[in-house]
């Protein structure tokens, strides 16, 4: 009967899996753009776009904040600590429409 249901859930909601993969593919590719943008990004938003990557790929900050001495660590952190409590979902798609915006 487990089995069953399992088969049955798995369905449940194929239009949401098929937007959640989709939103998936988007990630990767604009990951993969963010590689070659026509011009480096400053600085304030290249640490948007590695916060908004950790969010996206890792969740809520885990580590503790890096000492004074480790600048770019601590700027770093401060960044994806600030998007902490955003979902992946709105993580992802928030890092493809930035990517996108460089373009």
């Amino acid at each position: 009967m487990l089995g069953n249901m399992r088969r049955v859930n798995a369905h449940f909601h194929p239009e949401e899996t098929r937007i959640m993969a989709d939103l998936k593919s988007q990630f990767e590719q604009a990951v993969k753009d963010s590689k070659a943008l026509p011009e480096k990004p400053d600085n304030m938003t290249l640490l948007k776009i590695y916060a908004l990557y950790k969010q996206a790929s890792a969740g809520d900050v885990g580590a503790e904040r890096p000492g004074f001495s480790d600048l770019v660590g601590r700027a770093k952190w401060d960044a994806w600590n600030a998007a902490t409590g955003q979902s992946t979902d709105d993580a992802m798609q928030a890092y493809v429409d930035l990517i996108e915006s460089l373009k």
